[in-house]
């Protein structure tokens, strides 16, 4: 049975400033690559948060069907905040235990409802370290920054 991984990141140009994406999506039998897929989008003024955010958005609803997929990406925000604080910050009606409205609310119930969809385990892999795949999501990011850049 093939493996999906999907790498992930964001970038920006100031913070806030313009901004990227991107994800990298590859599907593995064994070491051979079946398929690979690019993404990537940015917006005028935003922040690296919401980037990273909007690479693993853009990732899971991107799959058309329910499916088993590894996201790896470099951002502890977008990791701890799905795996371990979601979950407090739904039962205190979106605030955190300091009880402060959560940024990009938005964007976390998007990816709530994009990761209850599909089966996902999630990994962090430290970024700028020479991972291959992470630095070709970092290139993406960085792609879909530049029409946004003045």
């Amino acid at each position: 049975m093939p493996k999906l991984t999907a790498y992930t990141d964001g970038a920006c140009s100031g913070n806030p400033g313009p901004g990227g994406w991107g994800a990298l999506l590859i599907a593995r039998d064994g070491d051979k690559v079946l398929k690979t897929r690019e993404l990537c989008g940015g917006a005028a003024d935003t922040t690296n948060n919401r980037m990273e955010l909007l690479a693993a958005i853009t990732a899971l609803e991107t799959l058309e069907r329910d499916t088993a997929v590894t996201i790896i990406t470099d951002s502890v925000y977008v990791k701890d905040g799905i795996t371990k604080w979601i979950h407090g910050w739904k039962a205190r009606g979106w605030k955190t235990a300091a009880k402060k409205p959560v940024k990009n609310e938005d964007l976390w119930r998007r990816l709530d409802a994009a990761n209850a969809r599909h089966n996902v385990t999630w990994e962090w892999v430290k970024g700028h370290a020479g991972h291959p795949e992470n630095e070709k999501a970092d290139e993406l990011a960085r792609a879909g920054m530049e029409p946004y850049k003045p």
